[in-house]
Order: C-alpha cells, then structure tokens, then sequence
C-alpha cells in the first residue's frame, strides 16, 4: 500500500516550505501527497483578529490555487478543501486516508511570547490521531535526515499502532537514531534506561545500534535543543503523551516549547493513551500503598 503524507495548507510561506519539504520526503519514500486547506468560518477564530484570514476567497479560487501547487509536484498528489474547526476537518481527513505524518510548517514566531502563541501543531498535538511533522522556518527542503534525535525520559510508553510506520519510515531514511535524556543531575546511568524504554517499543527494531546522548540541564526544553545544537541533528522526534508522574519532566510544555523552538523539524509521535492511562492507575496505586 502507497504510504500517504498528509500537507496542511494555507498558502502562506511556512505551508509552501513544508510542501516542498513532504514533496522531498515523499519522492524518497515512495508516497504520495494529499493537501488539505481548511476554510475556518468562526468568528472566534483567532488568526481572524490578524488578518490572516480572508472572507472574500472563494472555492473557485481556492481550488485553482491548490490545482497549482500540485501540478508541478515530483509524486502522486489530490488536493481538498474542508470546511470548520481546523481540528475536526483534520481528524476527518486522517480516517479517510489513513495518513502515515501530518507534515505542516510553523510561521515565525520567535519574536512572540509563548503564552501568546497558537499554532495548529500545539492544537493538534490534542488529537494525538497521527505522527506530526512541524517543519521549522529554518528548514533546508531538498536534503533527507541523516542524524534523528529522540528525547525519552526513561517512562514506560508505547506508540501503539504508529509505531510500524514510524519504524518503517526512519529505516527506509537509514538515519542515525540518538535517544537524547536530559536530567538535572549526573546520573547517566539513566539514560540507559531512557534507550531501553524506546527500544522496549518495538521502534528501533531492523534499525542501526542505537545511540545515547545525555545532558545536565534545568529545563528539559532547552537541553533538549541544546543536544540538537551539539549532536548536529536533521530532526527531532518527541513522546505527546499525558503528564503522569513518570514523564513529569517530558509533559506538553516540553513539547510545545520545542515544537515552537527547534531549528530543525519535529516530529511528534502520539503515545498510546490507553497504555498511559494504565501506568497513571498503577503510580496512583503505588502512591496509595
């Protein structure tokens, strides 16, 4: 089966740099494209309040403009529109397609505070229906990566059914796999454990012997971009999963912060919430005890 890579477009600069990044991508792999453009009718809609939206752009025109941004694409691509929530008409696309990324792209926003910052990669990451790719303004679109960087606390996880295409994925890029563990103090022996919890997956399977990097950092978030500063890597993948006493230090702050920070791709890998919620039940346990 043709694997599917599905682009979330809205014309603007960062949604061409991620096109053209999947485009590269999916020659590689074998796949093909589908681009989705979400006409958001809300008067809620917060991007309303800047501009970016456009009330007087109609179908027609949408649909040209996408006609013309897969005509000259390298691989298979369909283009559709979808009408609503942003959230709902992904969600929507991802069960008629069974994607195996979503790939987007982030716009700048480095010169706006965190707090007042909604992408819809952090909206997303509420779904956890599909592996994200967020490609950063920095990105290079036409290389492949060599050097992925994987940050794991050492927790109990699992990918459930994303783990396949996601395995099959970084062994088809034939990309070196770094578990990257950031701890406040120097116990490196846990980082050990950090490499065997990926490992315990079924991730790293048919892949290269896979290696560790570990870090003495505060903040999680910034030693996490700290090891992809110093281990020169092409991506960063991160764990989405619920805060639970195990991952306190690897919760949805951490990946928001480096979804909006990284200068390389991120690509984020939604953990099986039922697994989770069972090891959340066995820590109240343990507590309780």
């Amino acid at each position: 089966m043709t694997p599917t890579l599905l682009i979330l477009t809205d014309f603007f600069a960062s949604a061409n740099r991620a096109l053209d990044y999947a485009a590269t991508l999916a020659q590689f792999m074998g796949a093909r494209l589908v681009l989705l453009h979400v006409q958001r009718t809300s008067w809620l809609d917060p991007e309303r309040l800047t501009g970016k939206l456009s009330d007087d752009v109609s179908e027609e025109a949408t649909t040209l403009a996408l006609n013309s941004l897969i005509r000259d694409l390298p691989v298979p691509a369909v283009a559709e529109i979808g009408v609503g929530c942003v959230e709902e008409v992904v969600q929507e696309a991802v069960e008629r397609h069974h994607p195996i990324l979503i790939v987007l792209g982030r716009p700048e926003t480095e010169n706006t505070p965190d707090e007042l910052v909604t992408t819809t990669a952090l909206n997303l990451l509420r779904l956890h229906a599909c592996p994200l790719l967020v490609v950063p303004p920095t990105a290079t679109t036409d290389t492949l990566p060599q050097r992925v960087l994987l940050a794991a606390d050492g927790g109990r996880f699992s990918l459930g059914a994303h783990v396949e295409p996601v395995r099959k994925l970084l062994k088809t890029l034939q990309a070196q796999l770094t578990v990257v563990h950031i701890t406040e103090s120097a116990t490196r022996h846990t980082a050990e454990r950090a490499r065997e919890s990926v490992e315990r997956t079924g991730l790293t399977r048919d892949l290269p012997a896979v290696r560790t990097c570990h870090l003495c950092q505060q903040e999680p978030g910034e030693g996490i971009l700290q090891a992809v500063a110093e281990q020169r890597g092409d991506w960063l993948a991160v764990i989405a999963r619920p805060h639970t006493f195990i991952g306190s230090l690897f919760h949805r702050s951490v990946t928001a912060y480096v979804v909006l920070h990284s200068p390389v791709p991120v690509l984020v890998l939604p953990a099986d919430a039922h697994l989770q919620e069972t090891v959340r039940q066995a820590g109240n346990h343990l507590l309780a005890v």
